[in-house]
């Protein structure tokens, strides 16, 4: 049982929001057609601040819809391949154009099915536009280089070719930037696309394709179908037509796709969450310390892969650390994230709601002390939500599960140091790394951090969460397959192939 206290917890607002009574209809985008899926079967998603309202409804494919997908994708590929990168860039700055004139209709949208705050949604979709925009631009640099030969009247030089039809698998907690930031590098680069969105918050993806074709994508080059990710998401893992896949999710589910893969030698992006931790160490601002450890853990109600899950702190400032934090935590307002004022919204679902408690329920079995939140919240509307309190959790100890597995919500977890390097040791003692932080004012323990962890992404003095879209992007260890990465322009690289040309002109 969880503990029960008279505290006043994190300040619940109420909804004040009517639920609506009708729901959007989406269907499959294939072939540049909107078609249902075969079997005629449907699935719904629900607002996670009131499960009263049916956000959507999608078609619940399956196996046979994805490989017409792929045969879609497989016919348009060689018409788009033959375009220029520029022409293709041209649609995607047009597509964002179109994703501007929409951008509060799809924020609200995005808050209702997946949850976040409308201000979190907001910036998301704004992301998503500056995708597009920055890829654009990026089709006029898209290229090869010209390589000095060691011999006269002879030229050497490189090509990019788009590799074929290209899967693509998305998770809910992005439901518009992680789509946004794989589309648009694998279409610029002239690659025939087949996107799952996951059932828990597919709208968002259903409108990039809608702005896509507004643009004047060529039919057939874009293919969207919902439905269940083990026959969706089996077909492209499995089917010979799709020569790469890039997927963000859990590791148990991409580590087997990625053996799918593996086993036809077909190219993988996989990026599969992590453990982030902030090191705070004696010298740092706590003030500034606590502010970044709560927004990067309870911001986005702490569904991000990138969210801080353990706070590890110099010993000899620990408790003015906890101290703060947990007033943070208490201060923060948890609602219905369409209501002005709220700054975390609910867990997307059930499951993940149960799954917080759980962990927060072994560490206190395990010897850990709940220092604030990690409670239910359902006073007045928040009943018909996933709401919970952030909850602050100390003595806990790098052995401990809370420590060791990733959580996915507002659950912060504050692990003590004796001093820098056993810092750096507890945090790079899991095998993932995807995201640290560290707040200090010593530069050079700043500079050995950001030699010495085992990261993939490195903030110092700054949130854990927060990625410039410019910049590339990914984990290491089993955060990610750690092949290539995804973001910037370097993200180009997993959507085409070099070609090396030679020719002798003296002849």
């Amino acid at each position: 049982m969880f503990r029960k206290q008279k505290l006043p917890f994190a300040r619940p607002v109420s909804n004040c929001y009517a639920y609506r009574v009708t729901f959007a209809t989406y269907s499959n985008f294939i072939g540049g057609d909107w078609v249902g899926s075969r079997s005629g079967k449907t699935l719904q998603t629900v607002n996670p601040a009131d499960t009263r309202e049916v956000v959507a409804q999608y078609p619940a494919s399956a196996s046979e819809d994805a490989r017409q997908a792929i045969e879609a994708a497989k016919a348009a590929y060689t018409g788009w391949a033959a375009t220029t990168p520029v022409a293709r860039g041209r649609v995607l700055s047009k597509a964002s154009q179109v994703l501007e004139t929409r951008k509060a209709q799809l924020a609200e949208l995005l808050t209702r099915e997946e949850g976040k705050t409308l201000a979190e949604s907001t910036g998301e979709v704004q992301r998503a536009i500056d995708i597009f925009r920055f890829f654009g631009g990026i089709s006029y640099t898209l290229g090869g280089q010209t390589i000095p030969h060691d011999l006269p009247n002879n030229l050497l030089y490189t090509v990019r070719q788009p590799l074929g039809v290209v899967g693509l698998i998305t998770p809910w907690n992005f439901p518009v930037a992680i789509p946004a930031w794989k589309l648009a590098p694998a279409l610029v680069s002239g690659n025939a696309v087949v996107i799952k969105p996951a059932s828990q918050a597919p709208a968002l993806t259903f409108e990039l394709a809608k702005a896509l074709q507004e643009a004047g994508l060529p039919k057939g080059v874009l293919n969207v179908v919902a439905g269940d990710g083990r026959s969706v998401g089996g077909e492209l893992a499995a089917n010979p037509n799709v020569v790469a896949l890039s997927f963000t999710g859990s590791y148990s589910v991409g580590e087997q796709i990625y053996q799918q893969l593996a086993r036809r030698m077909a190219r993988s992006q996989m990026e599969m969450g992590g453990k982030n931790p902030t090191i705070v160490l004696a010298d740092a601002d706590l003030d500034l310390a606590a502010t970044l450890v709560a927004k990067a853990g309870f911001g986005l109600t702490g569904q991000a892969c990138t969210a801080t899950s353990r706070a590890i702190v110099e010993r000899s400032v620990l408790e003015p650390f906890i101290e703060r934090l947990t007033a943070k935590a208490r201060a923060l307002k948890v609602g219905n994230g369409l209501v002005p004022g709220v700054e975390m919204g609910p867990a997307v679902n059930q499951q993940e709601l149960d799954g917080n408690f759980d962990h927060i329920k072994i560490a206190q079995q395990e010897g850990a002390e709940l220092v604030f939140g990690g409670e239910r919240l359902s006073e007045g509307d928040l009943s018909r939500g996933f709401f919970m309190s952030p909850a602050v959790v100390r003595n806990v100890t790098p052995q401990m599960r809370i420590a060791r597995e990733e959580v996915f919500g507002p659950v912060v977890a504050v692990v003590s140091a004796e001093n820098f390097d056993d810092a750096i040791s507890i945090a790079n003692s899991l095998d993932v790394g995807l995201s640290a932080s560290i707040v200090t004012r010593d530069v050079r323990k700043a500079m050995l951090y950001a030699e010495r962890i085992e990261a993939g992404v490195v903030k110092i003095n700054q949130i854990s969460t927060g990625l410039a879209l410019q910049a590339p992007f990914g984990g290491v260890k089993k955060s990610s397959s750690d092949s290539f990465k995804e973001q910037g322009a370097g993200a180009i690289d997993f959507y085409t192939r070099i070609k090396t040309v030679y020719l002798d002109y003296s002849v």
